[in-house]
């Protein structure tokens, strides 16, 4: 034993103690998805630029907090892949619980053993307990009859909570295992944000006319001919909103209440959330027929609501040789309108390889409903 050199050892380890915490993550799986951390620091948001980890070498990812980082008393936190669907999980596929710190400077490691892919696996538990509210809603406006669905959060009949309620059309493809074209697994996707306990939220989901599909969702007079998309968008807004507010334990507030659709149910949910600002705060726009309405126009008069309007705009590069340019016009329309500007959110959102299907739609459902309704952190 040397005296000496021990006595040197001390004061060089004290110096290269890094002043700020920093986080030291290794993994078994990897592959070329950047890594996030999520807590309690930022919302528990998944995909915060923030907080991206930088990859400094195959499966080994590093963190250093910033100097000015307020910490809280307890760091709680997931690394993710991206979103819910590719968090970390056990070597068994089992949900891992939140990380705890509560040092604020030196080198901490962590070690992630396999991600969450596809939403797999899913605990049933978590499903939202779907409920069919008609076989025949009556739809006065258009003198018809439609199947609706409301999809509740799992621990509905126990909780006691009040929720957001999202209107969604195309109900058929929205959780149906038997859909032609497959569906959206909503009830899935729900399920495994439940048990991240976020995405509590209420779906109502309204079956498409069959034949009629086009002529319903169709607003005014475009390339189509003439819609009944505006007696549709009253049906939702003026009978079956208030229906569903009375039935349920919802939040009706404008801010709490959004709709949404893909293709032309994208693009009558467009039209809904112009027509009444008032009630439809959050916009769920997935590859919209904008090439319907090719000079959509935005009316002063229809933005004469002060609050704030988040509208999630996803669109696919394999769809069409024009979507992806039909979406980015929409979006510069809508925030060149000075009446718009200030109170308009849009998170444009591209998959290049995206193809005008349900799956597709589905992987983008679940981002779609966090960054909507359960996202506070501007991005």
């Amino acid at each position: 034993m040397n005296p000496q050199k021990n006595a040197m050892a001390a004061p060089i380890e004290e110096d290269v103690t890094e002043p700020q915490l920093n986080i030291l993550l290794t993994t078994d799986e990897d592959d070329q998805r950047p890594v996030y951390l999520s807590g309690n620091f930022n919302n528990w948001h998944t995909q915060d630029p923030d907080f991206e980890m930088e990859k400094i070498g195959d499966g080994l990812y590093h963190y250093k907090f910033s100097p000015d980082f307020a910490y809280p008393d307890e760091l709680l936190y997931k690394f993710t892949k991206g979103d819910w669907s590719e968090v970390e999980i056990d070597q068994y596929g089992n949900r891992t619980e939140n990380r705890s710190c509560r040092q604020h400077n030196g080198v901490r490691k962590e070690h992630v053993d396999k991600w969450r892919k596809n939403w797999l696996p899913f605990k049933p538990n978590f499903l939202p307990v779907v409920k069919l509210i008609s076989e025949a809603f009556e739809i006065p406006q258009l003198n018809k009859k439609r199947k609706i669905w409301a999809l509740l959060p799992h621990d509905y009949e126990s909780s006691g909570e009040t929720y957001p309620v999202l209107y969604l059309q195309d109900a058929q493809n929205l959780f149906n295992e038997q859909a032609k074209y497959g569906n959206w697994e909503i009830d899935k996707k729900l399920a495994v944000m439940s048990e991240y306990k976020i995405g509590k939220i209420i779906i109502i989901a309204i079956e498409h006319a069959e034949q009629d599909r086009i002529k319903e969702y169709n607003v005014g007079k475009t390339v189509l001919g003439v819609g009944q998309g505006k007696k549709y968008i009253r049906f939702i807004t003026d009978t079956l909103k208030p229906y569903i507010d009375k039935t349920f334990r919802t939040k009706p507030e404008r801010e709490f209440t959004g709709i949404g659709g893909s293709s032309m149910g994208g693009l009558v949910s467009i039209y809904s959330g112009l027509m009444y600002p008032e009630v439809y705060g959050k916009l769920m726009i997935f590859s919209p027929s904008l090439w319907v309405v090719p000079k959509m126009g935005f009316s002063r008069a229809d933005f004469s609501e002060p609050g704030i309007t988040k509208i999630y705009l996803y669109a696919g590069g394999d769809e069409s040789a024009t979507m992806i340019r039909h979406v980015k016009k929409f979006k510069k329309n809508m925030l060149e309108q000075e009446t718009l500007a200030d109170k308009t959110k849009i998170k444009l959102s591209i998959n290049m390889q995206g193809k005008h299907n349900e799956t597709y739609w589905s992987d983008e459902f679940p981002k779609a409903i966090e960054w909507l309704f359960f996202n506070s952190k501007e991005d």
